[in-house]
């Protein structure tokens, strides 16, 4: 099993669930999985997990996320962005002046409903397939927080901005908000993701690239290794008796006080299992242990 992280720079058209889908053709890999979704029309830095490093999604996917996305003034649509129906439409288009006073009001902690087209489930069914079988979807707005939100370019009916964000929420959302707050409707145009967590787009390849690298066999040597993705875990190197007591699902006495996890090595330094703090009772216990 080939265990690790792709950074993919995902083109606009594809699911991330196509995304993952080329990636298990091309590595040969059953069990791969993201670190979080992208819309269809979205591009941008994708994380992908393979084999064992699959584990540690679930650390990935509530890390905060940048973007860089294009709002366009004068028309709401059905789904958010350029994909949906329009809904409604207004000549009006507001002054750059008047842009900047609303985007204030959406920096910091906010309760955002999220649109009804999302993957959200709403009883036991994805709100995309109720909404587009025409039934009325009224998500429940839900807590994130914009750490950072500016205005980059003005070339009216559209606007940059460039966002910091929690996990979880969602810019199409943050666009058709700012339509409504200004009065004269909005959608969200474009959308490129450039950071996920510690990761940046800069250190990500194309997808074709990675589809050209699995044709050539070349792949793995782009292949980030798996602590890569909990670089701020202290490292806790282990004796050959430490190793198989985590193995066998014994604490092992705590050696980094203050940090909720750690990064198991054994004795030939390799990352083997995720380490959970009890202060409490001075120990490290093991949480997952990703390879024997």
């Amino acid at each position: 099993m080939t265990s690790g992280l792709l950074l993919i720079d995902k083109p606009s058209g594809p699911t991330s669930h196509d995304v993952v889908a080329a990636v298990r053709r091309g590595a040969r890999e059953k069990q791969v999985g993201h670190a979080g979704t992208l819309d269809p029309l979205a591009t941008g830095l994708l994380v992908v997990c393979l084999g064992a490093a699959t584990r540690l999604s679930e650390y990935l996917l509530g890390e905060a996320k940048g973007y860089q996305a294009r709002v366009r003034f004068g028309q709401a649509t059905t789904t958010y962005d350029a994909a949906g129906e329009v809904t409604a439409a207004s000549d009006r288009q507001p002054e750059r002046a008047e842009v900047e006073a609303a985007l204030a009001g959406f920096r910091g902690p906010l309760q955002q409903r999220p649109p009804a087209f999302s993957a959200i489930k709403r009883g036991g069914q994805r709100a995309y397939d109720l909404a587009r079988r025409g039934e009325a979807v009224d998500l429940a707005p839900r807590p994130v927080t914009i750490h950072a939100l500016r205005l980059t370019d003005w070339a009216p009916p559209d606007c940059g901005l460039e966002v910091r964000c929690s996990a979880g929420t969602y810019i199409r959302s943050l666009a058709h908000d700012l339509g409504q707050v200004l009065g004269c409707g909005a959608h969200l145009a474009a959308l490129r993701r450039t950071h996920s967590g510690h990761f940046e787009l800069g250190a990500a390849r194309p997808l074709a690239e990675w589809q050209a690298a699995f044709a050539a066999g070349a792949w793995q040597a782009h292949l980030l290794p798996m602590d890569a993705a909990v670089p701020e875990w202290p490292a806790v190197p282990l004796t050959a008796d430490e190793t198989r007591r985590v193995q066998n699902g014994q604490a092992i006495p705590l050696t980094a006080a203050g940090h909720a996890y750690g990064r198991a090595y054994n004795a030939a330094g390799e990352f083997f299992a995720v380490l959970r703090a009890d202060p409490a009772a001075g120990v490290w216990r093991p949480e997952k242990v990703l390879r024997i």
